[in-house]
């Protein structure tokens, strides 16, 4: 798909509504946002978090990041999963870039684009995703919440 200046305003608009997607995160360390889009629908959306009826603390006593809590893209592939929409084709927007587990599911899931806004310090899930044919786009700034600076 050609990055044009469109493609590139869509880009930034979708990034800058999974950033507030990410503000319903109840995790203190790190607050991630993720959409899945088709063809210009939001098919599924996902944050970080913990499992469908356990407490919303992420968090244990020592600051670390309970190890059953979920990534962003992890719970928008598994919510997409559970309706009738296909991940298919998609676009994922997440603000921070995927770890190596979440870039399995993408590829098994059939996204076909990834754009993200904050480079993960480990990148072997960027690498993973680009390996197996995922385009990759690292948008560093999506700008500001408000659509007026656009």
């Amino acid at each position: 798909m050609e990055h044009n200046g469109k493609q590139e305003l869509l880009d930034r608009r979708y990034l800058r509504m999974a950033r507030i997607w990410a503000e319903n995160s109840y995790c203190e360390r790190r607050k991630v946002g993720a959409l899945m889009v088709k063809e210009r629908t939001i098919i599924s959306d996902g944050f970080n978090g913990t499992p469908a009826g356990f407490e919303n603390v992420c968090e244990d006593a020592d600051g670390l990041t309970k190890t059953y809590v979920l990534h962003a893209e992890a719970n928008a592939i598994t919510k997409v999963a559970r309706s009738n929409n296909s991940a298919e084709g998609s676009t994922l927007y997440v603000t921070a870039s995927p770890c190596l587990d979440c870039a399995k599911l993408i590829i098994q899931s059939g996204i076909k684009r990834v754009v993200y806004s904050e480079l993960y310090r480990i990148t072997d899930g960027i690498d993973l995703l680009k390996r197996a044919g995922v385009e990759c786009c690292h948008i560093a700034d999506a700008g500001p919440l408000s659509e007026s600076a656009v």
